[in-house]
């Protein structure tokens, strides 16, 4: 493939280090087809657990899906009863997942939000993972990014105010080092499915400089030779942070 790290020659390839991707379309994708909410949901939780085996595969180092958003809590009580019950049953199915394919998984977001039993399998899956030395899978769950830079700058205010740094220390490696992806690179590459053109409240401060493709289908539908397709269009192009 031509984004493949290395070919025989031994010539290096443009593979992104960090993917995110806005999971989106779900819902129109179940309604497309007559369906329930609900079976379009299903059918991107499965989606999800395909492409972030995929990704793992051909060695992308970072992936960040977004899975719940800090506005989807305005959507119907009824669908989001479902949404939490689909997570928990996805996480206990994916502890064996992620340890088989060296995954280590992490979570952005306000965790309180959530019931005590899945906050509890959030740990769990956390700490189970830890030491897997493959790719690092963040999944943004009651994540927003304008909350993320908001709770960083609370807690530089903390630092600040005891006296642990001075105002002249604040900068914006100061402020990247007080984000849920703390110690993570920014993401090269975000993928954005279903047709809708925004970043919807995404790694704000991270995606600064990330190259973005979106694509006019469905989440569900979204499959490995899409993103082998997003992948080709990342190493085609020129990224000059601001340079010439």
């Amino acid at each position: 493939m031509f984004w493949m790290k290395k070919n025989t020659s031994g010539c290096h390839k443009a593979l992104p280090d960090h993917i995110g991707i806005i999971m989106d379309g779900n819902g129109r994708w179940a309604k497309k087809r007559g369906l329930p909410r609900s079976a379009g949901h299903k059918a991107g939780a499965i989606n999800f657990r395909k492409i972030a085996k995929y990704c793992s595969k051909i060695g992308i180092k970072y992936l960040t899906v977004y899975a719940f958003s800090t506005e989807n809590w305005n959507r119907p009580e009824e669908e989001i009863n479902y949404l939490m019950r689909l997570f928990e049953q996805y996480l206990k199915e994916a502890l064996s997942d992620f340890e088989e394919e060296n995954i280590k998984v992490l979570f952005l977001g306000d965790k309180m939000a959530f019931s005590a039993n899945l906050q509890k399998l959030i740990d769990e899956v956390e700490k189970s993972s830890q030491k897997n030395t493959g790719m690092v899978l963040n999944i943004a769950m009651n994540y927003g990014g304008r909350q993320e830079v908001t709770e960083a700058v609370k807690k530089i205010a903390v630092e600040l105010e005891n006296k642990k740094i001075k105002i002249e220390n604040i900068n914006e490696k100061l402020v990247s080092e007080h984000l849920y992806t703390a110690g993570q690179p920014d993401p090269d590459l975000i993928i954005r499915p279903s047709g809708e053109l925004r970043l919807s409240n995404f790694l704000l401060w991270q995606s600064a400089y990330s190259e973005l493709i979106f694509f006019n289908l469905l989440w569900p539908d979204f499959s490995e030779k899409d993103l082998d397709r997003a992948i080709d269009e990342y190493a085609s192009r020129n990224r000059r942070f601001g340079g010439i």
